[in-house]
């Protein structure tokens, strides 16, 4: 399978083809090195407790020397405006890979606000806890190894979530809408809710935009860019649940 993502993928850019094998081995929970290999940078190079020097290490590092699958700096800026705005107590983030756009946005949070990550992967789990730890914002970040579709369902049972404030969607392009509906569907949403998705163009979530533009419930904005540490066309998606 591998050898074929590679033929298919052969016309296109480099950030485009690095993320898809990402991807491929992402779901297979197959470790590439890679992730290690940031998370030794950032402890060799960022100042414990400083949350902005970690962020700042881990673009240096993937802009310079190994593209990785995080949100980045340019659609960062644009994430970090939307979370001040927002100003939420009770987040949830899909999708934590190393860690970098939890500590991105605990960076951000007001006291007392916490921030739910759920990640599939025990490899990047692991490794986006010791950067949530070096970071200093443990005390805002609670990552929850397991699919979504297992733990959406007992957020409010085993983690006091009520309603959800605000939601980053950076996970597997294919469960942006079903993880979305079933939200919905649980009544983990109020009036205001935020809702951002990354990579709604590159490599694209039309479902999830289909839905969360045309079903009558959300109010969205477009925010263009690029895909991370590339100038490959890219664009967030912000879209606020009105009930």
């Amino acid at each position: 399978m591998l050898i074929n993502i590679i033929i298919y993928t052969a016309s296109l850019s480099a950030a485009v083809i690095h993320y898809m094998i990402g991807v491929y081995f992402y779901s297979k929970g197959m470790a590439q090195g890679k992730e290690h290999r940031i998370l030794d940078h950032v402890l060799k190079n960022a100042v414990r407790g400083d949350p902005q020097s970690v962020v700042d290490s881990i673009d240096q590092y993937c802009s310079q020397k190994e593209w990785a699958m995080n949100v980045g700096d340019e659609k960062g800026l644009i994430l970090d405006q939307i979370v001040k705005e927002t100003d939420p107590s009770i987040l949830l983030e899909l999708g934590t890979y190393c860690g970098y756009s939890a500590i991105r946005i605990a960076r951000l949070l007001k006291p007392g606000a916490r921030l739910l990550t759920v990640e599939i992967n025990p490899v990047h789990a692991a490794v986006a806890k010791q950067m949530v730890d070096f970071a200093g914002v443990q005390d805002k970040v609670q990552i929850l190894e397991g699919s979504t579709q297992e733990i959406i369902p007992k957020l409010k049972a085993e983690y006091r979530v009520e309603k959800l404030d605000f939601v980053f969607i950076d996970h597997f392009k294919d469960k942006y809408r079903p993880d979305t509906q079933l939200l919905e569907d649980l009544g983990l949403l109020r009036i205001g809710s935020v809702l951002v998705a990354d990579n709604v163009v590159c490599p694209g979530s039309p479902e999830f935009l289909e839905h969360v533009r045309k079903s009558g419930r959300y109010d969205c904005t477009n925010y263009p860019a690029h895909v991370e540490y590339s100038e490959k066309l890219d664009a967030l998606e912000k879209a606020v649940f009105k009930g």
